[in-house]
């Protein structure tokens, strides 16, 4: 991977497939609705427009605080373009953990999903560094809603011009060893951990469809549905809800994905299920390549699947 000193990691993941005429593409597709990778690109850039109309300045932090949907990777990639950081969280936590997330990271603007918005509210007028709240979702009265602000903003935005070890996102750690720890990724991370993962390990194709049952706010989740299928212009399903048997046997019925991940506990709670039938699977699951999971040794439970 050669890079020059001016490199934004939304270039090589969304524009340059605009480029490569993949316009039309599905780039993520969840229960709801799909994405193409020219909407996508086109999002990012209203999303870049909606935080600098915040003026939340290149290098604050935004959080995430968002079920897996098509508006997951538009926040993300459009703070990005801004060269505004993403601080992804969890969705499973307490209120006292997002009070401690959002403080730690002086978030200044917090994007979340209407279902988890009264989880976190009780926190919210704690916090001097956070300025805005954006509800995503179904509006809710008083907030600022996502799909609106989307909607009357200008499309048109420059991406800002970072560097290629310049932070540009945040994962937060299970906080095992006591309080989570916030990570920071620099901008060519994701494209070496697609490369030397996604492209030399898995072969992952432009043909590919990519379902994970860890989520994006978890490392595992982020480059198994978004940077390792959108460094090849690849489609991934994102399932907002909790990954059990039945849901994820929908999924794969569904959408028929050639890459599945998961843990071995999912893998042993879907054989183990009496729904577990050739026909409630993805027919397009053929190989070993297609399976792909991390280490656990704890009986599965649905949280497996979100780093926690």
């Amino acid at each position: 991977m050669d890079v020059s000193r001016h490199y934004n990691a939304v270039q090589e993941f969304v524009d340059r497939h605009i480029d490569r005429g993949l316009s039309d593409k599905p780039a993520f597709i969840d229960a709801q609705r799909a994405l193409t990778y020219g909407e996508l690109a086109d999002a990012t850039r209203r999303m870049a427009y909606v935080i600098a109309a915040f003026d939340i300045r290149p290098e604050a932090r935004i959080a995430l605080l968002m079920l897996d949907s098509v508006d997951w990777p538009v926040a993300f990639w459009g703070a990005i373009r801004a060269g505004v950081v993403p601080v992804a969280i969890n969705t499973l936590l307490t209120v006292h953990h997002y009070e401690y997330m959002l403080a730690d990271s002086r978030a200044q603007g917090l994007f979340v999903s209407a279902a988890l918005l009264p989880v976190v509210e009780p926190c919210l007028g704690k916090l001097p560094h956070l300025k805005h709240v954006i509800v995503v979702g179904d509006p809710v009265p008083g907030r600022p809603a996502f799909g609106e602000l989307l909607a009357r903003a200008n499309d048109e935005f420059e991406t800002a011009d970072t560097c290629p070890d310049e932070v540009a996102f945040w994962l937060y750690s299970s906080g095992s060893t006591g309080n989570p720890k916030g990570t920071r990724h620099i901008h060519t991370s994701p494209m070496f951990t697609a490369d030397t993962y996604g492209r030399q390990v898995l072969g992952i194709r432009p043909d590919d469809i990519c379902f994970s049952a860890a989520k994006l706010f978890f490392a595992y989740g982020l480059g198994n549905s978004m940077s390792m299928p959108m460094s090849v212009g690849a489609t991934s399903v994102l399932l907002p809800e909790r990954p059990t048997p039945a849901s994820v046997f929908t999924v794969l019925k569904e959408h028929q994905p050639t890459l599945f991940f998961g843990v071995p506990t999912l893998y042993a709670a879907l054989l183990a299920d009496p729904e577990c039938c050739p026909e409630n699977g993805s027919r397009r699951l053929r190989r070993f390549r297609d399976l792909v999971f991390v280490e656990s040794t704890r009986p599965y439970h649905p949280s497996d699947c979100y780093g926690t």
